[in-house]
């Protein structure tokens, strides 16, 4: 009899049936000198007493705000110490964190605001270019001359609350140093009563996924889903609290949240906040420095590392594990990694934000053969079929199917949007990722490509149709339509084809013009191709496959297109 390609993680270790808060209290309670979190570019230091009392505080203050259980809080944001406190704290008091990218402009965050139907904000200052106060200002004026917590808005209708990240005076804004005042107005015992009142089944996560429709979809995640995701994760880096991690992936997505934040906190391990960007040269100070046994990242990030003219002046021989995921990885970087980097006990994981977001992991005992050519086998708790896309029957091993994923990890729904929600989880609680896999004998899982058409830039998951939507407003644009093209250092890169209006002018500058400060730079095409028509099928339907054979040719990315990956 053919096997089938369906495989279920049996594990002896049980699921954690608690909240993140509750979790947090008994790990600070077993490691209180333990170091929880150390922003480097910050200089900030906290152990683990010392974080949850600022979670705590941040928390009561919270409460005093008026924020409820079940409310939205969103946070716009690069990775400071202030976010880490703000995803506790917000798990502790029963809000719903909502992840807002810090790559986002005013198009994206108008968007994700009333999406989420968000009450409170918390917003970071400058950073380089990027003016989050500014932006904020120019989706929503009416907080210019509003009372801090007294915001109305026809636009935001559910926003009251801003928090302005530091403690420069901003019209109708909270200052951080305020909510930490306001806790004094709420006793431990009343935090201590909200607590009490959670559940761990309860939503406690909006991340925004693009989709096909155009737009981004609010994937909503429980504790349940993503504390138990952090800690099988971490039981497979062995993490233990000796273990320092280097963080220099965003906290916005599920890598820097979960992966990493959660990963880290469920063993009491350290984390450790490099820069508010990643650096590879800021990566590398902070693994020497605070003697990181551990590190992550996408492909991109490990590729600058090793890349940097002074790699090897930096002492890397504390490392011994970490997270390579995001995007396919090359085979010779992986090879790299374990040796350059110490790193021989790096794992990779596959999954997608629906899935909290790990689903198939490999293991430090796994040859690196293993790790390079598969995504590992399914992680513990959580099954796995791949289908025949069109049939939905379950294919033979050795045989390519879309990944289907099942437990506890699986996502409740997309936030106000049941018809995108129906059409991912199944009747039976099955994730459909849209991903095409191959399951050997033994369950490992090679990826082969993808039903959607996402693209994947340097670890960040595009969708063509929400740019394509976009590049319609524009009014010169007829038609539009985006392509993943190969390329060496991202994985891939935007392409546009567009069609012009009858009569119209326009060129590559005009369309980045247009597209800055509206939608985040890696968004923004970096190849167009002005065209009369598109490459059609007989009843109508875009080829877009015939168009990327096209643009390889025309650019010369045939070698990209070779680069062999995992």
């Amino acid at each position: 009899m053919v096997q089938g390609s369906y495989t279920c993680g049996v594990s002896e270790m049980p699921l954690r049936g608690e909240t993140i808060g509750s979790m947090l209290n008994t790990i600070a309670a077993k490691y209180p000198d333990t170091e929880a979190l150390v922003s480097v570019h910050q200089g900030v230091r906290y152990t683990y007493r010392e974080f949850l009392r600022e979670v705590d505080v941040f928390a009561r203050g919270l409460m005093a705000l008026g924020v409820e259980r079940g409310n939205r809080v969103a946070i716009w944001s690069l990775n400071y110490a202030e976010w880490v406190i703000v995803q506790f704290a917000t798990a502790k008091i029963g809000a719903i964190m909502v992840n807002i990218n810090p790559a986002y402009r005013t198009y994206e965050l108008e968007y994700a605001l009333k999406q989420a139907e968000v009450q409170t904000l918390i917003i970071q200052g400058r950073f380089k270019t990027s003016d989050y106060v500014g932006m904020f200002y120019e989706a929503c004026p009416e907080a210019f001359d509003s009372r801090a917590g007294r915001i109305n808005s026809v636009k935001f209708p559910f926003l009251k609350n801003v928090i302005f990240m530091g403690d420069i005076p901003y019209n109708g804004m909270f200052r951080w140093s305020e909510i930490q005042e306001m806790a004094d107005d709420i006793s431990p015992e009343e935090l201590e009563e909200r607590e009490e009142i959670l559940e761990f089944d309860d939503p406690i996560n909006i991340q925004y996924t693009s989709g096909t429709t155009g737009y981004p979809k609010g994937v909503v995640l429980s504790h349940h889903s993503i504390l138990n995701n952090g800690f099988v994760i971490g039981e497979g880096m062995r993490f233990s609290e000796k273990d320092r991690l280097c963080i220099p992936v965003p906290f916005y997505h599920c890598f820097g949240m979960v992966l990493s934040n959660l990963a880290c906190v469920t063993h009491g391990s350290t984390m450790v906040l490099p820069a508010p960007v990643f650096s590879a040269d800021a990566v590398l100070q902070a693994i020497q420095d605070e003697q990181c046994t551990a590190v992550h990242g996408v492909p991109t990030m490990f590729i600058a590392e090793l890349a940097l003219p002074n790699f090897h002046y930096y002492k890397l021989d504390t490392l011994r594990t970490g997270i390579m995921a995001g995007s396919p990885c090359p085979i010779e970087v992986m090879k790299e990694v374990n040796t350059r980097m110490h790193m021989s006990e790096i794992v990779i994981v596959y999954g997608q934000t629906e899935t909290a977001p790990g689903v198939t992991m490999s293991t430090v005992h796994d040859p690196l053969e293993r790790r390079v050519a598969t995504v590992g086998r399914v992680m513990p708790h959580t099954e796995l079929k791949l289908i025949d896309p069109k049939t939905g029957k379950i294919v033979s091993r050795g045989e390519p199917g879309e990944i289907c994923a099942r437990g506890y990890m699986v996502m409740k729904c997309y936030y106000n949007n049941p018809s995108a929600t129906h059409s991912t989880i199944d009747a039976n609680r099955w994730n459909h990722t849209g991903d095409l896999g191959v399951m050997d004998e033994e369950g490992y899982i090679r990826i082969v490509g993808r039903l959607k058409e996402m693209v994947i830039r340097g670890g960040e998951n595009i969708y063509p149709r929400e740019i394509e939507e976009f590049l319609h407003h524009h009014p010169k644009i007829a038609d539009a339509y985006i392509i993943g093209v190969p390329d060496i250092k991202y994985g891939e890169e935007l392409m546009a084809w567009v069609k012009v209006e009858n009569g119209n002018i326009l060129n590559e500058d005009d369309i980045r013009e247009f597209c800055k400060g509206k939608i985040a730079h890696y968004k923004v095409p970096r190849y167009y191709k002005f065209v009369d028509s598109f490459p059609m099928t007989i009843s109508g339907k875009i080829q877009k496959f015939k168009m990327r054979q096209t643009a390889i040719e025309e650019l010369g990315l045939e070698d990209a297109e070779k680069v062999e990956t995992a």
